[in-house]
């Protein structure tokens, strides 16, 4: 065993035995996977995790052995397979969804949009409870978000406060997220950005699979962005993207703020691809200037490593069957706790009106949202027997992960508190934000990710029904 094929072909082969030895824990719950030992009471049901075989170990050795490390083929493929799987016309690789985020709103102020570019004090329109890093990036770049309300049972902005958000002049663009995997009300707000010339940036981080009319959500905007954190539904352990939906303008943009703001678009270890790498003249500096040190934008360093590119490669081609898999452990649930509507409310899809065993009913609005749920949302009614915190205490003392809605009402967060003191024209705010609140004090939610098994679900359907019953 003397040539590098060989000896590559037996570290990846025991590799993969290593992996089926030790990472027992990380297969997916559903299908023929080898049942994994539950313990109730001892075991923890996680919220979220990374769920991988063998293929993912054996692809990140495989790409740490050729050592290319910075982002490379590796990449290059998996932006491809992304885009393709979305049907968007580029996807660009980061190293974070937060990082996502940063590049589609920092792309915006992009001289090379022209007259539709972003300024310092220009306005976007966004909504009141959520993560905090669809909403920093605004702040960061110098625009003033204008936070719109939340509605409770859907968990997305109450698109009816659009028209009182948009101040003439001002109001630019509307950045949104796709909460735990319920796609918000995309035809009323495509319809207002198009109505008013708006940029749409859709947060997708939560939502990679879901549809709405039957078209992947991450492709009704300008932009739409990624998150492979573990919870995630696929994993690069870190990563994200920004997809570029219908215009490759964007691609060079992007790239530019991702890769320190050059102007150059070679990728990594490639040299003159424009063909004329000394012949530019650009700013103030002299003709011939080295196109590899121009820089067109203010930008970051936000790339991946190939080897996780090398990882996601291999998520993506199970990616339907994690999507699916969210949507059952959802439904597994809302079955399994039918009987605690007395004491909850739960989440309903974008244009839902309620839940019955047999399925959703919808509005009369003839569109409708299939989520590949993020999470499984719980929200205590008030005045009931227990509040939002003994909930969760008790989920927490059963080893059963939970999680609040991420950072509730932001207004309501430190960051926010002090940015008012210090700057009152930093943002605005329509209305009372009645709805953020609410899911502030009131909202918990549960996993539905694809590492869940039967018993992890039947035991968390068990604690949250006697949980009931003894309020009762």
């Amino acid at each position: 065993m003397n040539s590098p094929e060989q000896i590559r072909a037996e570290i990846l082969r025991l590799t993969r035995e290593y992996s089926r030895v030790t990472h027992q824990s990380n297969l997916p719950g559903y299908g023929a996977a080898p049942a994994r030992p539950f313990v109730a009471g001892q075991t923890t049901v996680p919220y979220a995790g990374r769920v991988f075989d063998e293929e993912e170990v054996a692809a990140a050795v495989g790409s740490t052995l050729d050592f290319w490390l910075t982002l490379g083929k590796e990449g290059e493929a998996f932006e491809e397979g992304l885009a393709a799987f979305l049907g968007v016309k580029k996807s660009v690789l980061c190293n974070s969804g937060s990082s996502a985020n940063l590049l589609a709103i920092s792309s915006l102020s992009s001289p090379k949009l022209g007259s539709r570019r972003l300024k310092p004090g220009d306005e976007i329109i966004t909504v009141a409870a959520g993560f905090p890093t669809t909403v920093a990036p605004i702040v960061q770049n110098g625009f003033v978000p204008v936070f719109i309300d939340n509605d409770p049972a859907t968990l997305n902005g109450k698109v009816e406060q659009l028209e009182e958000a948009f101040a003439p002049g001002k109001t630019k663009a509307v950045v949104m997220a796709h909460t735990l995997g319920n796609p918000f009300n995309l035809f009323a707000v495509t319809e207002f950005c198009k109505k008013h010339e708006l940029w749409l940036i859709e947060d997708n981080c939560d939502a990679l699979g879901c549809t709405y009319d039957g078209k992947l959500t991450g492709t009704f905007g300008d932009l739409s962005t990624q998150s492979f954190y573990p919870p995630h539904h696929l994993t690069l352990g870190e990563g994200g993207a920004v997809n570029c939906v219908a215009s490759l303008k964007f691609k060079a943009i992007v790239e530019s703020f991702r890769d320190w703001g050059r102007d150059c678009w070679c990728a990594s270890g490639m040299d003159n691809t424009c063909g004329k790498r000394f012949d530019w003249q650009l700013g103030e500096l002299p003709k011939g200037y080295d196109h590899k040190y121009i820089y067109s934008h203010l930008g970051y360093n936000l790339k991946p490593l190939d080897i996780q590119a090398a990882i996601g490669r291999v998520q993506l081609q199970k990616l339907p069957h994690f999507i699916q898999a969210r949507i059952d452990n959802w439904d597994y649930l809302r079955h399994g706790l039918r009987d605690c509507e007395s004491y909850f409310d739960f989440m309903l899809p974008t244009h839902a009106t309620s839940w019955t065993p047999d399925g959703f009913t919808w509005d009369n609005s003839g569109h409708r949202a299939v989520c590949s749920w993020f999470g499984f949302m719980l929200r205590v009614k008030p005045g009931g027997p227990f509040s939002k915190v003994a909930f969760a205490r008790h989920l927490d003392n059963n080893k059963i992960g939970n999680r609040m809605l991420f950072g509730g009402n932001l207004l309501r967060q430190p960051v926010m508190v002090q940015l008012k003191k210090d700057r009152p024209e930093a943002f605005r705010v329509v209305g009372t934000l009645e709805g953020a609140d609410k899911i502030m004090r009131e909202v918990v939610f549960l996993g539905a990710y694809p590492g869940l098994t039967r018993p992890m679900l039947d035991y968390v359907i068990e604690i949250i029904q006697n949980f009931c019953r003894s309020k009762g």
